[in-house]
């Protein structure tokens, strides 16, 4: 066991006290499961021939932890064009905890601000999933690319995000205006319709883009308390439905399945840096420091995909970063659905971070979240995060409902 493990544990046990030895993590027999719901029967699933499996979740099972800054603006995202001096600036960036979700719609905005020029040589600053979608793009309309960045994938933000198709952590609704509400809608409906065209194609796999069974859990009713996108936009989930009793393996009282995107990072990402390269794309590793050294490339277009980094170089000072924690267990192939939940969570008066659990299955390992921490800047993880993460979504899976042959023994 690393050092860091040998942390995680010692406030795994800090925080966990007594609740631990109330169950072994790893096996069968749990007070939690004393009480199951007589009713249900295992029912068939709609997107998997799989009956459900419990992950396998404790400290020695964690093989990673992975910390984010989203960029995150209460008005939403910005896309735009400007002039400044001979450069035509295009600005497409603080997409808060949706950018793989709006990528390909925000970015498609992002192209209605190109000049007509005869030169098609342009400069996209960032190498996140904004600035490679944008890069694809600008490809397709026959323009050369230059990609600057201070990272590349693995070590990007976009690389850290959980990969959940879902118009979550954008932006504030009252502070919403007219005009972008229309480019929010748009840029949806662009994203979702070629996120859902790779994944209904044999290309799905290839490029990590999956539809997934999601779960939501909660103890209070959801005709009260179900997340606004599935009424603001229905179209993008499809299987929405209110489980029975019968189709209920959760401990939690109610249970609202739909069918979501799931677009796994350390797949997608490199596969779009490969095309890029395949179609002549440049990538340069370099860190700018200010508008004025952006000002010296020598391309006549750029586009500013550099997330929280507008801040310093464009002075934008609605930027706030929200700070996100993932915990990853070993992959599973028997765990092949998502939950949103659980131990309590989805209470609107709470503001505890548990509220935000979530577990999403990767080819990568088991993604647990998570945190939601406004205008926190800290990278190191957190070992009693990584326990309270661990430590709940251990509770929820103990009290599932599962065969035998899928328990995780």
């Amino acid at each position: 066991m690393d050092n860091l493990n040998q942390m995680n544990r010692r406030a795994w046990l800090q925080y966990a006290g007594i609740s631990v030895a109330s169950f072994a993590l790893g096996g069968c027999a749990t007070n939690l499961l004393s009480m199951p719901r007589a009713a249900y029967r295992a029912s068939p699933r709609p997107l998997s021939a799989q009956p459900f499996a419990r992950p396998t979740l404790d400290l020695d099972s964690i093989i990673r932890t992975k910390v984010g800054l989203r960029p995150y603006r209460d008005e939403g995202f910005v896309v735009r064009g400007e002039r400044i001096n001979d450069k035509v600036i295009i600005h497409n960036y603080g997409h808060g905890g949706a950018g793989i979700t709006l990528s390909w719609g925000s970015s498609s905005l992002a192209m209605a601000e190109l000049p007509d020029i005869g030169e098609r040589r342009a400069a996209v600053l960032g190498a996140g999933i904004m600035g490679l979608t944008t890069a694809r793009l600008l490809q397709a309309r026959g323009w050369q690319v230059t990609i600057y960045a201070k990272a590349f994938s693995p070590d990007t933000t976009s690389d850290v995000a959980g990969g959940q198709w879902a118009p979550t952590g954008m932006y504030q609704r009252h502070n919403a205006s007219a005009k972008f509400s229309a480019q929010l809608d748009q840029a949806l409906q662009i994203s979702y319709d070629t996120f859902r065209n790779i994944a209904d194609s044999n290309l799905g796999a290839v490029n990590g883009v999956f539809w997934r069974e999601n779960y939501h859990l909660s103890e209070r009713s959801f005709s009260d308390n179900r997340p606004f996108y599935f009424d603001r936009w229905p179209q993008f989930f499809p299987g929405l439905q209110v489980l029975a009793d019968a189709d209920n393996p959760f401990a939690a009282t109610h249970v609202l399945r739909s069918h979501s995107l799931l677009i796994e990072p350390a797949i997608y990402l490199p596969r779009l840096m490969t095309e890029i390269s395949e179609s002549g794309g440049i990538f340069i590793k370099r860190e700018m420091q200010s508008l004025a050294e952006i000002l010296t490339l020598n391309e006549p277009v750029i586009f500013n995909c550099t997330g929280l980094g507008a801040a310093q170089l464009f002075n934008d000072t609605a930027l706030t970063p929200i700070r996100g924690q993932l915990v990853f267990a070993a992959a599973d192939s028997r765990v092949d659905y998502m939950t949103h939940g659980g131990s309590g969570a989805n209470n609107a008066s709470s503001a505890n971070n548990s509220d935000l659990m979530y577990m999403f299955p990767r080819q990568d390992g088991i993604l647990l979240g998570g945190t939601y921490e406004r205008g926190a800047t800290h990278l190191t993880a957190d070992a009693s995060t990584t326990a309270r993460i661990v430590t709940s979504h251990a509770r929820l899976f103990q009290a599932m409902q599962v065969s035998t042959a899928n328990i995780g023994i």
